[in-house]
């Protein structure tokens, strides 16, 4: 299940990405669709999923679109106005959240790690988008700001992933008088 759901979210990256890029922005919610009902359908607990989904998109949808705001980057294809943040992005930050319990569980409790990961990782998948064509970052301040945002952030998402846990086993203990 870790390689499976690390190898989905590449895949609704990269399809936010490049079909942001050539101007096909619903061909990455499309995919990320996908991802997001095998993901669910994995889940043991999916109201707890779908909590977490909710938080990390607010939280997502408020970063970006402060960083839209601010000019420090400009995204490609919206899918709607170009003064909010595009349809593709939202799915990513949903895609993104469907690791946080499965793949990504294991730095939960690692919050430096955490910090460092989103720190470096944040600009460099804001770096492959604006590679393949589907955002602009405007210098350097706005690789800063990313970096912090997301150093910042993944942590964040990572302790409401321990809150919001739908992946989480839940086993009962047998009554005393029980035969098992």
């Amino acid at each position: 299940m870790l390689i499976l759901n690390f190898i989905l979210f590449q895949l609704a990256w990269f399809a936010c990405v490049i079909g942001a890029g050539k101007g096909m922005p619903w061909l990455g919610v499309l995919v990320t669709a996908l991802v997001l009902s095998w993901h669910l359908y994995e889940a043991k607990n999916v109201k707890a999923e779908l909590l977490l989904m909710l938080c990390a998109l607010l939280i997502g949808a408020a970063y970006d679109q402060s960083m839209l705001s601010l000019g420090y980057i400009s995204y490609l294809n919206n899918g709607w106005s170009n003064a909010i943040v595009p349809v593709w992005i939202l799915a990513l930050w949903l895609a993104f959240t469907s690791t946080l319990n499965v793949s990504l569980r294991w730095m939960r409790s690692k919050y430096l790690i955490a910090v460092i990961f989103g720190a470096i990782g944040g600009p460099l998948a804001y770096l492959g988008a604006e590679k393949l064509g589907a955002v602009v970052l405007h210098g350097t301040t706005s690789y800063i700001a990313l970096s912090i945002g997301w150093a910042v952030i993944t942590p964040l998402l990572l302790l409401l992933s321990s809150r919001f846990d739908g992946f989480v086993y839940t086993t009962t203990k047998p009554s005393r008088g029980s035969s098992n």
